[in-house]
C-alpha cells in the first residue's frame, strides 16, 4: 500500500524570494564592511574566512535540520500505512 501523494509544500515563492533577497543584502553588506574596514589586509582575510565558515555551517545546519524533519515524515507515513492496512484487515465480527 504505497501513498503516492506528493508532499504539500510549505512556503510560497515570495516568501522564498524574500529569503534569497535577504541573504544576498545580508552577504553584501558583511562583504562590504570588510572590504571598507580600516585594518590590516590580514584582520580583514581572517574576517571574510570567518563569515564563509559561518555561511557554510549554517547551510550544513539547515540541511541537517531539513533531513531529519524528511525523516521523521517518512518514518510517520510507514507506521500510518501499516496501522492502516491492520485496521483494514481486521473483522470485528470474526468469531474466535
Amino acid at each position: 500500500m504505497s501513498d503516492t501523494t506528493p508532499v504539500k509544500q510549505q512556503s510560497t515563492a515570495a516568501f522564498y524570494g524574500q529569503a534569497v533577497a535577504s541573504f544576498g543584502v545580508a552577504m553584501s553588506a558583511v562583504t562590504l564592511g570588510i572590504f571598507f574596514l580600516h585594518a590590516d589586509g590580514w584582520v580583514r582575510g581572517f574576517l571574510a574566512i570567518g563569515v564563509l565558515y559561518l555561511v557554510t555551517s549554517c547551510f550544513t545546519l539547515a540541511k541537517v535540520i531539513r533531513d531529519r524533519q524528511e525523516e521523521g515524515r517518512i518514518v510517520s507515513r510507514v507506521d500510518q500505512a501499516r496501522l492502516e492496512k491492520i485496521l483494514a484487515e481486521h473483522d470485528p465480527f470474526q468469531k474466535l
